[in-house]
C-alpha cells in the first residue's frame, strides 16, 4: 500500500503538533525582529495640544524616524488632566511597537506625586525608550519691573517680600515647580498665580498683572525679541542659542534652582526588546543629525540623545526631586 494512504500515527501527530509550534514561535519571533517591524504606520501619542514644545519637538523626531523606517510616524494629541488622558491610552495600548508616547518631565516625574489617582501605574506603564531633547526654560518679567538680571530681582524680592508675583500654567506643573525651586534656592517670598493654561499666564505677564514667569525659551523668545517681556536668566546649565546674550542663573550667582523640562519616548509595557532597542537606535540616529539639532535650537530646545538606562535614571532623578517640592507645599490633585 503507497505511503500516503497509512493512518496517521500518534507519532506522526505529536511531529505535527511540534512542526506547528515551531512555525508559529518562528513566525512570532521573526515580527518581533528589528528587521521585520515596522511593516504598518507608527503612531506616536502626544499628551497635549498642538503648537507646544512638546508637540513641535515631537513632528521633527517623527518626521525622521519614518524616513528611516519607510513607513509613516503620525502624531496623535490627545491633551487633557497635565497629559494624563495620553498616557492613560498608551498605557492601555497593544505593546507591539505601533503606539508609542512622548513623554515630559511633568508626565513623567511630576504627575507620579502630584495626582491622588492615576487610571494607569506610573511605575509599570511603560518602557522608557530614550530622551531626544531639553526644553530650556528662561525667567522673564514683565517690562515694568525695574530689575534687568536674576541678582537684581532677588535684592527685590528679599527687600519686598510677598509683594512680587509669577504666574504659571497651572498648580503643580513645571512652571510652577520652577517657581517654587527658585524661592527655595534663593531664601525669596513670591506669590504664586496659577492659570489655567499657558496662554493666559503669559497674556497678564505681558500686561503688566503678574511679575514673573519661568516658561519655555520656545514659548518667551518671540515676545522677548520684540520687547515684550525681558529675559532675566536661562535656567538650564547652559545657555541656549536662540537666546545666546542671556546667562544662566549659575552665572547670575544662584545655585541649586535649575529647572526646565525634557521630552523623550516611551513604549507601552511588554514591548518586545528587539523592537525597544530599535527606536532607540533610531532615535540616537535622528538626534545626531545636523538639520534636527538645528531645528530644535530654532525652537528653543537642545538635542539630547541617551540610552533607556540613561532615561530611567532621569526620570527617576526628577521625580525625587519634585517629589520633595510637591510635598513640602502640599500641593495634589484629584
Amino acid at each position: 500500500m503507497p505511503i500516503f494512504n497509512k493512518k496517521p500515527t500518534l507519532r506522526h501527530a505529536v511531529y505535527a503538533v511540534i512542526a506547528t509550534i515551531f512555525v508559529a514561535n518562528s513566525d512570532s519571533s521573526l515580527a518581533q525582529t528589528p528587521a521585520a517591524w515596522p511593516t504598518k504606520p507608527v503612531t506616536i501619542v502626544v499628551p497635549f495640544a498642538p503648537g507646544g514644545g512638546t508637540d513641535i519637538g515631537s513632528r521633527i523626531v517623527a518626521q525622521k524616524l519614518s524616513q528611516l523606517w519607510g513607513q509613516s510616524v503620525v502624531i496623535d494629541n490627545r491633551a487633557g488632566a497635565g497629559g494624563n488622558v495620553g498616557l492613560d491610552i498608551v498605557s492601555r495600548a497593544k505593546a507591539d511597537g505601533y503606539t508609542l508616547l512622548t513623554g515630559n518631565v511633568g508626565t513623567q516625574s511630576i504627575n507620579p506625586t502630584l495626582y491622588k489617582k492615576l487610571n494607569y501605574n506610573p511605575d509599570t506603564a511603560f518602557t522608557p525608550i530614550g530622551l531626544f531633547a531639553e526644553l530650556p526654560f528662561v525667567l522673564v518679567a514683565t517690562t515694568s519691573l525695574p530689575v534687568s538680571n536674576a541678582r537684581e530681582l532677588v535684592a527685590l524680592a528679599k527687600a519686598q517680600p510677598d509683594k512680587l508675583s509669577y504666574a504659571s500654567s497651572g498648580n503643580g506643573g513645571s512652571p510652577h515647580l520652577s517657581g517654587e525651586t527658585f524661592k527655595i534656592a534663593t531664601g525669596t517670598q513670591i506669590l504664586h498665580v496659577p492659570y489655567k493654561g499657558g496662554g493666559a499666564a503669559m497674556t497678564d505677564l505681558i500686561s503688566g498683572n503678574v511679575h514673573l514667569l519661568f516658561a519655555s525659551v520656545l514659548e518667551t523668545s518671540g515676545h522677548i525679541k520684540a520687547g515684550k517681556l525681558k529675559a532675566l536668566a536661562i535656567t538650564s546649565k547652559q545657555r541656549v542659542a536662540a537666546l545666546p546674550d542671556v546667562p544662566t542663573l549659575e552665572e547670575s550667582g544662584i545655585t541649586g534652582a535649575e529647572s526646565g523640562s525634557w521630552i523623550g519616548l516611551l513604549a507601552p509595557a511588554g514591548t518586545p526588546q528587539a523592537i525597544v532597542d530599535k527606536v532607540s537606535a533610531s532615535l540616537q540616529q535622528v538626534v545626531a543629525m545636523p538639520e534636527v539639532k538645528e531645528q530644535l535650537l530654532a525652537q528653543g530646545a537642545v538635542a539630547r540623545g541617551g540610552s533607556p538606562a540613561d532615561f530611567v535614571t532621569l526620570i527617576a532623578a526628577d521625580r525625587r526631586k519634585y517629589a520633595r517640592i510637591i510635598t513640602s507645599n502640599n500641593l495634589s490633585l484629584d
